[in-house]
């Protein structure tokens, strides 16, 4: 299904507030709308819930784990998806109730199933075989008694439109078990045989989707399994997690489906899937990028620009910003693009109507570190202007670095009144030193 045209909502700052902001936190700097995030779950939720009443959003907390953020989520009643026994941690910290956190990924240490249990967390996902093992290994073993649902990660075979480093879906992937060669019934069936608790399936088909077709197939053939395992082995599943994957409007062309109708597509799905089966179980929407994506930015302050001949005679004008790779690494990762805008001028003497001109915005590490190409902007671009790319709230600060030792960002919140509020402090060299120990017979001598 075609996505419909959307009305530009994305994140923006003020000319006044971008001055502000780099004056007070320095850059580069992640900015978040508070009310940006909250009102984009309140979309979900409420479409979900016209619905299928028996409907809760879950955040990929993957997208971004900053605790304010994952605080709001909480605070909104979303449930919490860790991938990691940090993604869960950070959760915890943030204030989450750890029943409406569950701990998720491919390759879970046995330390990670033990943190689940002691921490009382409502569900595990399982992934792959071994696993199933060691989770009844660790449940036989505590001493707490306390037994989180397992809920079993399923391949179901669709391909998504998408980039291949975040398709998930297909059946050449490494998560889950497979519907399509019986991996999902053979491990159904283990778990049952191992005493657990399952509770129902998941799936995420991929990310950065435009349309609703992948998620809807996904969604569908995941809902049929469930009612085969019913009729078939007589689980009755409670729990559908159906995954995320809604793309957001990184670029001014691109064309993404309404929340709205979106969810729709899913339910529909599911509901197809269910047919005829008497399963009315929890239905879980579990978006990240789409939530949070379009309510963040970056601000960097340009600095060098400089002009380089081409082979064809032409020049390409490069304009190296205070960031980069190491507070983005999409652009180098999945060639991703973004929406680039002048935020402030670092002087008011320059024409008020200069006209734009294509430039190619790249970052201060010792790599190509191409971060925007061929981008308009105006012509009288200068150093100390401010620039704000758009659509960066989802796996920018998740994914951050300290390439060539540059420290991470700091991140300010921009509260529902207007003010500013800082939720992530800019690192400092000495906290990237803090790890380090130099064996005593490497010191320096001098």
């Amino acid at each position: 299904m075609t996505a419909a045209p959307t009305q530009d909502t994305r994140f923006r700052v003020t000319e006044e507030q971008a001055r502000q902001l780099a004056s007070e936190f320095g850059t580069p700097l992640y900015v978040l709308s508070e009310s940006g995030f909250e009102k984009r779950i309140e979309r979900f939720q409420s479409s979900l819930k016209k619905l299928w009443p028996n409907g809760e959003v879950s955040f990929a907390t993957k997208a971004n784990s900053t605790y304010a953020l994952l605080a709001i989520a909480a605070n909104q009643g979303c449930r919490l998806d860790g991938a990691s026994e940090g993604e869960v941690r950070a959760a915890l910290a943030a204030g989450a109730d750890p029943r409406r956190v569950y701990l998720h990924g491919n390759n879970k240490s046995r330390a990670e199933i033990e943190l689940a249990v002691t921490l009382g967390l409502g569900q595990i996902v399982a992934d792959n075989f071994r696993e199933l093992e060691a989770i009844a290994d660790v449940f036989a073993k505590s001493p707490s008694g306390y037994r989180p649902g397992i809920a079993i990660r399923l391949a179901p075979g669709v391909d998504p439109q998408t980039h291949e480093k975040i398709s998930t879906g297909q059946a050449d992937t490494k998560f889950g078990f497979n519907i399509g060669d019986g991996s999902a019934e053979r491990a159904t069936v283990r778990a049952l045989e191992l005493g657990l608790h399952v509770i129902g399936y998941h799936c995420h088909v991929g990310s950065q989707l435009l349309d609703a077709d992948a998620q809807r197939g996904g969604a569908e053939l995941i809902a049929e399994f469930a009612a085969r395992m019913k009729a078939q082995h007589g689980v009755e599943t409670t729990w559908l997690n159906v995954g995320g994957g809604l793309g957001i409007q990184y670029l001014d062309s691109d064309e993404v489906m309404p929340i709205e109708q979106y969810v729709g597509e899913i339910v529909a799905g599911v509901q197809a899937g269910l047919a005829g089966s008497g399963l009315d179980p929890l239905l879980i929407l579990e978006p990240g990028r789409a939530l949070v994506g379009e309510e963040g930015l970056t601000l960097y302050e340009v600095g060098v620009i400089k002009d380089v001949p081409l082979k064809d005679g032409s020049t390409r004008t490069y304009v190296c910003v205070d960031g980069g790779l190491a507070d983005n690494p999409r652009p180098t990762m999945y060639g991703a693009r973004y929406t680039v805008r002048r935020a402030a001028r670092g002087s008011e003497t320059r024409t008020a109507n200069p006209g734009e001109r294509l430039y190619t915005v790249s970052g201060r590490h010792c790599e190509t570190d191409k971060l925007f190409a061929d981008v308009s902007l105006p012509a009288d671009l200068a150093e100390g202007d401010l620039l704000q790319v758009l659509c960066t709230g989802a796996y920018s600060s998740s994914m951050a670095s300290n390439y060539n030792r540059y420290p991470r960002p700091a991140t300010v919140l921009v509260r529902k009144d207007g003010s500013f509020a800082l939720v992530q402090k800019r690192e400092s060299f000495e906290e990237m030193g803090a790890r380090e120990v130099i064996p005593s017979d490497l010191g320096a001598k001098r």
